[in-house]
């Protein structure tokens, strides 16, 4: 894996809605820039190189990530929710980020945190550079737990370039500030 870019970005919220939030929530971003082996070849049905950088983009951003939280005082296993996304250049195309993201990303973010039972909600586009995704937060363990249902937005002005991945990895503690909405009981 050829990574051009890292960045890391952690936003803890300490006041929503005037009210003090204690602790704060905290959000982490790692995202990175990779090259795109198959950008330009048109359709490639063999991913299996794309699946392999997924993995080891996974094993760097989860450290990028985890290093970021242990820096605000947070651990790993404190994590609640998690997200990924990607952004694929013009010369590539969609599926390469579905390569990416999916078959090998979500063991090494697993095993970070201590577990992780559902899925990492994820999404993906084909773009240019300063593009933005939105990733999806869902909690670790069972997507329906509302307090955890989020979302955090990630862009790189210089990024991606027509032959490159954007890769990017959201985990967070403590849901959303003063989550007060439930579930229907009826």
């Amino acid at each position: 894996m050829d990574v051009r870019t890292r960045s890391t970005t952690v936003t803890q919220t300490h006041r929503e809605a005037g009210v003090a939030v204690s602790p704060p929530t905290t959000i982490v971003t790692a995202t990175v820039v990779v090259d795109n082996p198959l950008a330009g070849k048109g359709l490639v049905q063999d991913l299996s190189s794309l699946e392999q950088i997924g993995n080891e983009a996974a094993e760097l951003l989860i450290d990028m990530a985890t290093a970021s939280l242990a820096a605000v005082g947070i651990s790993a296993t404190e994590v609640r929710g998690y997200g990924k996304g990607a952004i694929v250049g013009i010369d590539g195309d969609r599926e390469h980020t579905a390569a990416v993201l999916h078959p090998r990303f979500g063991a090494p973010v697993r095993a970070a945190i201590g577990g992780g039972t559902d899925i990492i909600p994820g999404t993906k586009k084909v773009a240019g550079p300063g593009a933005h995704i939105t990733m999806p937060i869902g909690n670790k363990d069972d997507r329906w737990v509302f307090d955890d249902m989020d979302s955090v937005e990630v862009s790189l002005p210089d990024a991606p370039r027509p032959d490159e991945i954007l890769i990017s990895l959201a985990l967070s503690v403590g849901g959303r500030p003063h989550a007060r909405v439930q579930k229907p009981t009826s």
